[in-house]
């Protein structure tokens, strides 16, 4: 078997894997419906653990351990980053808000030119 069959038997599996975790968990929402009748409760925790499975299935395929290893290096990326203080957040939201502020006063201002100009090329005699 060469490398390139191996890898379409591989997505091949994987797309079994992906339609099954899918048909399981639309099996679990039509379940979750048609057990109307039993306890809110139970139906809950049903579809809850319907849809741990789907996950369980999903992550076992190529694509599920991709995601798993992406999410991880995700995580380990938030732990660098450098966030701001309380004291920076303040001042970077009143700064913001002043400028949003000097910002929707010249546009007003502006309006009201444009306004007074087109009403004297527009008026009658002026």
């Amino acid at each position: 078997m060469s490398a390139n069959d191996q890898t379409a038997t591989t997505t091949g599996m994987d797309k079994a894997k992906l339609t099954l975790a899918a048909g399981v968990f639309l099996a679990g929402v039509v379940g979750f419906y048609l057990l109307e009748g039993q306890s809110d409760l139970i139906r809950v925790i049903g579809m809850v653990a319907i849809a741990a499975l789907a996950i369980a299935i999903a992550m076992t395929s190529q694509p599920g351990r991709n995601f798993w290893a992406f999410a991880r290096e995700a995580r380990q990326e938030l732990r660098r980053v450098v966030w701001p203080t309380r004291q920076e957040s303040i001042q970077t939201t009143l700064i913001v808000l002043v400028m949003v502020f000097i910002v929707a006063l010249l546009l007003w201002l502006m309006d009201m030119f444009f306004m007074w100009g087109v009403g004297a090329l527009v008026r009658p005699g002026g």
